[in-house]
């Protein structure tokens, strides 16, 4: 069965092709928007919700080219300053039909690069009618994501020119006379009359490609199973180049005991800094061994929850092993009161139904080890006691100096080891979500390996995201916004 009926094809429904579509049916498209889930939404709705804006383009760029490290090109860079500056009053225009609250903070780069200062975040936060509970009952954390994922969510609702048809997989890219026409999905031939936006996410699902393309493995997905590079691979099919393939926003975390939860959990989340501007009075309550039984790394990076997983990624050619995969995290009874070190995010209905009521401390009890003694527990863990002993006591000594040596740790975040019971538990690099994917230029073209664009072809958001060397957070989320708004434009300049 072949239909024909629609001008613009979204394949994926998060930010990214919410806001492709609604711009696209706002210029007067016919937009059919496909989702494999049975709940729209993707990986979005369970992100912080936090969109970066910038005051200033120039600004904005020259911060945005140090942290990529020349991998992205610097006309992709430019428009998506400029889209940040302009896109706090874009998120005001969506808000202002249902009466959401959207307030606007400044909050630099991670890192001292020319430019950090001119970032911002802008968020919602109050959406009349918005339950959590009700609206994403198969959503754990991501609140403040959810609900901006809501108001996505209602302006494609009112759109009668849109047309969203759930649980449906897209399995293959249609093409013709060297132009992609449409798709295959649901078992029928969907084609349309100007292009295709790729808005798929990326493949934090999917182990294999992570085997091809990641030295450190194993790597455990934070929150999604049905992200397994599908768009990935239908650009490929269309001839697209990739990039950034190695590059992946995560932490460490734990595995959970019952193999029933399929994702990794990520340790607490603690404040973000800025190099030359420590932490003020945040304490991390654990440090990090590997099988050894000797610290490797700072625990507490600036920003850890993007590249602390890189430490992690060592391997040894006599051992012929990744000795800090699994790393340990140490902590005491005291670190361990001051709050759960677990916190478990998903979007999956299965794992929501059979896990959805169990609070961070009940992840927390079923992961930690404990042990009335340093030396037990190193034992419990499998690790060398001697060796362990004289961590946690160099360690100890380091917090009574108020100075990590050996790692830089910012002195503020140290705790001593010192209290039993002692715990711990093993830990492994967790993918929240990764960056690489089909190239694009500024316009959101997919561009093939010599760098021409494949007509009808588009991508936003995480597949294929711009940052390919260090992340500013909430950018992939600006970039869902920014490049589904530009993709939503141009796919109707690309008529065969």
């Amino acid at each position: 069965m072949v239909s024909d009926a629609f001008d613009v094809i979204v394949v994926g429904f998060g930010f990214a092709g919410g806001i492709a579509a609604i711009t696209a049916a706002d210029a007067g498209a016919r937009v059919l928007l496909l989702e494999k889930q049975q709940d729209a939404g993707g990986i979005s709705v369970c992100s912080e919700g936090g969109l970066r804006i910038a005051k200033e383009k120039s600004e904005a760029f020259n911060y945005l080219s140090a942290t990529n490290a020349g991998t992205a090109p610097e006309a992709a860079l430019l428009a998506l300053a400029a889209g940040m500056t302009g896109l706090a009053d874009y998120v005001k225009s969506l808000a202002e039909p249902f009466g959401a609250t959207v307030v606007c903070r400044d909050s630099a780069g991670h890192y001292p690069f020319p430019g950090a200062d001119t970032f911002g975040f802008a968020t919602i936060e109050a959406l009349p009618g918005y339950d959590h509970a009700i609206d994403f009952p198969q959503v754990r954390g991501g609140v403040a994501g959810a609900r901006l994922f809501k108001l996505v969510l209602n302006h494609v609702r009112s759109r009668p020119t849109i047309e969203v048809r759930l649980a449906t997989q897209v399995q293959r890219l249609l093409q013709a006379q060297n132009r992609v026409v449409g798709v295959r999905a649901g078992g029928q031939e969907i084609r349309c009359h100007h292009g295709v936006i790729l808005a798929c996410g990326g493949f934090e699902g999917d182990a294999e490609m992570q085997r091809q393309f990641w030295h450190l493995k194993p790597v455990v997905s934070a929150a999604m199973r049905a992200n397994m590079g599908d768009g990935i691979r239908m650009a490929q099919s269309a001839g697209a180049a990739l990039w950034h393939m190695w590059h992946f926003h995560g932490a460490y975390g734990f595995r959970h005991p019952d193999p029933a939860y399929p994702f990794g959990i990520r340790v607490k989340k603690l404040p973000d800094w800025r190099p030359g501007f420590p932490p003020k009075d945040v304490r991390m309550s654990w440090i990090l061994v590997d099988c050894h039984g000797q610290r490797f790394m700072n625990e507490y990076e600036p920003y850890m929850q993007d590249t602390a997983y890189r430490a992690l990624g060592a391997f040894d050619p006599a051992m012929q092993a990744h000795p800090r995969i699994p790393s340990y995290l140490i902590l005491d009874a005291a670190g361990r009161a001051r709050y759960p070190v677990s916190a478990p995010t998903w979007h999956d209905r299965a794992v929501a139904q059979q896990f959805g009521t169990a609070t961070a401390e009940e992840f927390d009890e079923q992961i930690l080890i404990s042990a009335g003694s340093i030396t037990g527990l190193a034992e419990a863990l499998g690790l060398p006691p001697e060796s362990f002993v004289r961590t946690i006591d160099e360690w100890n000594q380091a917090c009574a100096a108020q100075q990590d040596a050996a790692f830089g740790r910012p002195a503020m975040s140290m705790l001593p080891i010192a209290q039993p019971p002692y715990y711990g538990a093993r830990v492994w690099p967790v993918v929240s979500n990764t960056q690489g994917g089909p190239v694009h230029d500024e316009r959101q073209r997919v561009l093939d390996a010599f760098g021409v664009p494949i007509a009808g072809l588009f991508a936003v958001g995480e597949l294929g995201s711009v940052f390919g060397h260090l992340y500013l957070s909430g950018g992939n989320l600006a970039e869902c916004f920014i490049g589904g708004r530009i993709a939503g434009l141009e796919v109707l300049q690309s008529t065969a």
